[in-house]
């Protein structure tokens, strides 16, 4: 009995202090208890009502972030914008073309015909190579400064709408030479500058200035000659872009630009057309002599579309009440026949078309492409956006059309070649290159070997 109860107490002695161990007594101080945080429920945010909203923009976030967004909204946006552009200039130039005699589809054909070569050229500008887009720098601007030299010889230069800055190829084809003079300053700009950042020239002011500047003033100079105060200042808004890329400084920025600015004053101040132009910003009414009547029909034609617009081919403006409605102001016709939402899918074109642009010059470690992408980008934005200003009657009327949009073969060709630029560099982003490889016919065929060889051998 004697051993049976003291092997009871041993068994309750254990049991305590096994008791004590998983429960062991703590002392806790006096004062107020911390408050403990909260515990974030992952499950609940996930599932909470801005659960969709989060999902869809970090899935937006990540296509944006790959490798070839570039690419794709350069390919994607530029094909929308022509694809648009031939429907608009077909519903836009019907009646131009009968007041003119002429069968309805003529400006489209002759637009189509324009469309199908700049493919030609966009395809074979995207698959050509760096070093073949330089070599064509020098080439390409001395062949545009004979063609502009060649505008204004007697008997060769043609006159349209008071500027003589075209060559007649026979029949109802025309050339405007200093449309490609905007593709050839930016290749030979982007050609001189890379060439000095290789050697680290441009840290020198005579360097960023000589010969661009004196080069690019040559070639205003030609174009002025002619009357065409727009493409001027595209041109003009190209060298700021190439300058600008170059990492110029204030300074000199300020010093170009009041030279740029003195001498577009002489240009305007001496030119009653220029003038009355300017005096039309923003005009409610024609005016005398009815100088302000295309800028007011304008703003007639956009303010008559709505939200959705009157319907394709239903403008009343171009029933001989709009002048050129189917190149400098063929988005006003386009805001009367799709309404606002027509005009601001454009706008989100050239806006992604831009951006596009942009970070390709960002991302590329090659200081021509840089430059090239960069000019591109500012020749197509800035003229983008003096025609719209334009029609908005928020700027003069320059007379420039409305890239890859408006009617005319001479503003298209360059511009798709371009555009190919732009592809050619997008498809070299870091990553880009990659991704494009692995698209190929070759990652298919070894999925489809991987998948055999895991199938068990009865299924085979």
């Amino acid at each position: 009995m004697t051993a049976d109860r003291s092997a009871a107490r041993g068994v309750e002695r254990r049991s305590g202090e096994g008791a004590a161990r998983v429960l062991p007594a703590k002392r806790v101080a006096a004062g107020p208890a911390r408050p403990v945080p909260p515990r974030r429920d992952v499950s609940a945010r996930r599932s909470g009502p801005l659960a969709g909203p989060r999902r869809l923009h970090d899935r937006l976030q990540a296509a944006w972030d790959r490798p070839l967004t570039a690419y794709y909204l350069i390919l994607g946006g530029s094909l929308l914008i022509t694809v648009l552009g031939l429907v608009m200039v077909y519903s836009a130039s019907m009646i131009q073309a009968l007041r003119y005699g002429y069968p309805s589809t003529f400006y489209f054909r002759k637009q189509l015909l324009a469309a199908a070569i700049g493919t030609v050229l966009l395809i074979a500008a995207a698959r050509m190579p760096v070093k073949v887009h330089r070599a064509l720098a020098y080439p390409l601007l001395l062949g545009a400064v004979f063609l502009m030299c060649l505008v204004q010889v007697p008997g060769i230069g043609q006159t349209v709408n008071g500027n003589t800055n075209w060559i007649s190829l026979g029949g109802p084809f025309q050339l405007q030479p200093s449309e490609f003079g905007k593709l050839a300053l930016v290749l030979w700009g982007a050609d001189l500058l890379a060439r000095k950042s290789d050697r680290n020239l441009l840290v020198q002011w005579k360097h960023l200035l000589v010969p661009l500047v004196p080069v690019t003033f040559m070639v205003l100079g030609l174009i002025m000659l002619g009357g065409d105060m727009g493409t001027t200042i595209i041109l003009t808004a190209i060298l700021f872009g190439l300058l600008w890329l170059a990492g110029a400084p204030t300074r000199l920025f300020v010093g170009v630009l009041s030279g740029a600015a003195f001498l577009a004053f002489l240009a305007i101040r001496t030119s009653p057309n220029r003038m009355s132009r300017l005096g039309c910003i923003a005009a409610s009414d024609p005016g005398a002599n009815d100088q302000c009547w295309q800028a007011v029909h304008g703003i007639y034609a956009l303010a008559s579309g709505g939200w959705f617009g009157s319907g394709l081919g239903a403008s009343m403006e171009k029933w001989g009440e709009l002048p050129e409605p189917h190149t400098d102001f063929i988005f006003a016709v386009t805001g009367e026949e799709l309404g606002l939402a027509g005009t601001l899918s454009v706008l989100a074109l050239f806006a992604a078309l831009g951006y596009a642009g942009i970070r390709v010059a960002g991302r590329t470690e090659d200081p021509f492409v840089r430059f090239a992408a960069g000019g591109v980008t500012t020749w197509i934005t800035a003229q983008a956006v003096i025609n719209i200003g334009a029609v908005l009657g928020l700027l003069p009327i320059a007379g420039v059309p409305l890239p890859l949009f408006s009617y005319g073969g001479s503003a298209l060709l360059p511009t798709m070649f371009a555009i190919g630029l732009l592809i050619s560099f997008a498809r070299s982003e870091p990553g880009a290159r990659a991704a494009l490889a692995v698209r190929g016919p070759g990652v298919m065929t070894r999925t489809m070997r991987r998948f055999v060889k895991r199938r068990p051998s009865g299924k085979r």
